[in-house]
């Protein structure tokens, strides 16, 4: 949609958390992804490079800058991480005269980003009547990684397997509130996996723990978990199975991906055999009858949170939400010219 007609230019969009999640749903950002990553593989849209601080041992600042001029935006996610809690705003701006259109509370927008990744390569990649699940890992982010395939795919099974017995029932307890299919407790890795054509990591495993063996021909996975340079959820021999191995983004994988480092190193030829999804899906090659594993792994980008923010703004704005605060008027900064010393 155009927002130039709704748009009051004298002011600046507050949106908070509850507004961000009343404007876009996870089916809403679904396509909303396709079509920024669509546009990145034409080279109309982009990344920043993402800037990290650290103090203190164990608290960090990031900010993650992206763009897509073909629909007037660009914008930029900055977030602390420390121990005793997290925040982050996303900046939305114009990207024809550059003002500041909205800023947003950014932990809800972050999630539905995240899960809606998986759920485009899920609809782009998997078995079209694959209806279940493998879910590896129960944290924060499990639940939406769940809805995320239950969106694309008509699900009658969840399996789920986490190592803590504890925290597997009370998440099995929590899905089944949530979700009308079948979910099952699995009490080890092997039965939850074993012929299930979706299987899906989210977890912060230091060594890998999925071997090709367990996987049976024509599984999709989505490797979500284990995007930090010392992280690893799945042996390399994995790869000599996959069919089509595909990113998010080729320059994040190659910087942080243990996993994908270890395997195709620093050689840009061997990188050609790792695929974008932006390329995938403007290449629209469906997934071959005879394929055996098909392998997907999210590493978070900016573009990602663009694509959602741009259509939180868009919907908030039809819908009359969120909070206008009026911009400064630009004033040159004030100063005080030194003493002269007085003759003595």
């Amino acid at each position: 949609m155009s927002t130039s007609a709704v748009r009051n230019d004298d002011h600046i969009l507050w949106l908070t958390e509850n507004d961000v999640i009343g404007a876009v749903s996870l089916n809403d950002a679904i396509p909303a992804l396709a079509a920024g990553l669509i546009a990145e593989s034409k080279g109309e849209a982009g990344n920043v490079e993402k800037s990290l601080g650290m103090w203190n041992g164990q608290n960090a600042m990031h900010a993650l800058g992206s763009m897509m001029p073909f629909k007037g935006y660009v914008g930029f996610k900055t977030w602390a991480h420390t121990v005793k809690g997290a925040a982050a705003v996303f900046s939305l701006f114009d990207a024809n005269n550059g003002r500041l259109l909205a800023m947003m509370e950014a932990v809800g927008l972050g999630q539905i980003r995240t899960a809606g990744i998986s759920g485009l390569a899920t609809q782009a990649m998997a078995d079209p009547d694959a209806d279940e699940m493998a879910l590896i890992g129960t944290g924060a982010q499990a639940l939406m990684q769940v809805a995320a395939v239950a969106a694309t795919r008509k699900l009658r099974r969840l399996r789920v397997y986490s190592p803590t017995p504890d925290k597997r029932t009370a998440f099995v307890a929590k899905s089944r509130a949530a979700f009308q299919f079948e979910i099952v407790n699995c009490a080890s890795l092997e039965d939850a996996v074993e012929n299930a054509p979706i299987v899906t990591l989210i977890t912060r495993a230091k060594a890998p723990f999925l071997e090709p063996s367990m996987i049976a021909h024509g599984t999709h996975v989505n490797a979500a978990g284990a995007i930090l340079p010392g992280n690893s959820e799945f042996y390399p021999s994995l790869f000599e199975r996959a069919t089509l191995i595909v990113v998010d983004s080729v320059a994040n994988a190659r910087k942080a991906s243990a996993e994908f480092r270890e395997r195709f190193g620093t050689d840009e030829k061997n990188w050609e055999e790792v695929k974008s999804l932006g390329a995938i899906l403007a290449q629209h090659p469906g997934r071959s009858p005879d394929a055996d594993i098909t392998l997907f792994k999210p590493m978070g980008m900016g573009l990602s949170d663009l694509c959602v923010a741009a259509l939180v703004y868009e919907q908030a704005l039809a819908r009359g939400t969120g909070v206008p605060l009026d911009r400064g008027q630009r004033q040159p900064p004030r100063w005080t010219a030194a003493e002269l010393p007085r003759d003595r």
